[in-house]
């Protein structure tokens, strides 16, 4: 993976693409440069070395790149453009060997660059899909405020008496025991974190199989952003015909 921009944005895709998702990270841009690793960059590192030096250049084990735009145009599986709009233009587009442009930042990839992509083979995630994480949470922290209750504490220490007995039931019928430690892991009930990023995650795979299948069943549309489109547009629709605003 490749990020530019290393703001809120950059920061915690580089970290939980690194932590949970198992990417390495090679290249990071920001406005005082670029830097590269084939090793890998880590990002919880490069923060600490930013933050005590004031830039992300000469991190340990990385090397200062020419030019910060260098980082956009790197051999990698995924790159994020994180920071600016109208990153990708006609001027640097066959440049990029990326195999997918992840548009993290709001229009980083012009339209006709778009489409140049699109026909090289690279997969362009658009950032009016991308980007909905942000408002899907929002969303539900509007959810709570209207309830005046944080999620799962209704039911979290039923689930966690449940998930003990269970495992009290297994170790009886078994004849085998666990530790203190892994039965607290196990029986542990959910958390509002834990509740809230189950939530964002179903909706961010439904949204995205939509999406796709738009893709799939119209012939002519040929990329992730225009079956977006096509897809919040039939939504909006469909609820207006509900309302009966349309005959």
């Amino acid at each position: 993976m490749a990020i530019q921009g290393l703001g809120n944005v950059g920061y915690h895709t580089g970290k939980i693409s690194q932590t949970e998702g198992g990417f390495k990270i090679i290249s990071v841009a920001e406005y005082e440069g670029a830097i590269y690793s084939e090793k890998g960059i880590d990002i919880d590192q490069l923060m600490k070395h930013r933050k005590k030096t004031g830039s992300i250049l000469n991190f340990p084990g990385a090397t200062n790149m020419d030019q910060r735009k260098q980082t956009l145009e790197v051999a990698c599986d995924v790159l994020v453009p994180a920071a600016l709009e109208n990153q990708i233009h006609m001027e640097n587009v066959k440049k990029i060997k990326a195999k997918i442009v992840a548009e993290a930042a709001n229009g980083p990839v012009t339209s006709d660059a778009s489409d140049v992509l699109i026909k090289k083979g690279i997969a362009v995630i658009p950032d009016m899909y991308l980007n909905a994480g942000g408002v899907t949470v929002s969303y539900f922290e509007w959810l709570k405020n209207l309830s005046h209750m944080r999620f799962g504490r209704m039911e979290k220490r039923f689930d966690q008496n449940t998930y003990l007995n269970l495992v009290n039931l297994i170790e009886k019928q078994s004849g085998r025991s666990i530790n203190n430690k892994e039965k607290s892991i196990i029986a542990r009930g959910a958390d509002e974190i834990d509740l809230v990023r189950s939530g964002l995650e179903e909706t961010m795979v439904t949204a995205y199989h939509q999406i796709r299948e738009v893709m799939f069943r119209k012939p002519k549309v040929e990329d992730l952003r225009s079956a977006a489109f096509i897809n919040a547009l039939g939504k909006v629709a469909s609820d207006y015909m509900n309302m009966g605003i349309f005959p």
